[in-house]
């Protein structure tokens, strides 16, 4: 159960991260909240290639990991533009 929590963290970490990396321009979220959006995106992934029959294929699952990434930038961009909206409203 530890090790599936720090792997959870590691790949939010690095799926929130290629998240952002996929997105024009900058980004206002601290790396809490990448964190975070890379977990969500991961488990959202992994959920979608589930439901598409690619849970598990033999090798690498690039689907897989394209599906998280997507659903990360996806997510990275819903968080950021939320900051953004609360902070030009003061």
């Amino acid at each position: 159960m530890f090790w599936t929590i720090i792997g959870l963290i590691f790949t939010g970490l690095i799926i929130g991260l290629l998240g952002r990396l996929f997105l024009p321009g900058r980004q206002s979220i601290g790396m809490l909240a990448t964190i975070g959006v890379g977990i969500l995106g991961t488990l959202i992934g992994y959920w979608i290639a589930a439901a598409l029959g690619v849970e598990e294929t033999r090798g690498v699952d690039w689907i897989r990991w394209i599906i998280s990434i997507a659903v990360s930038a996806g997510l990275v961009a819903l968080v950021a533009g939320y900051l953004n909206k609360g902070r030009s409203r003061m």
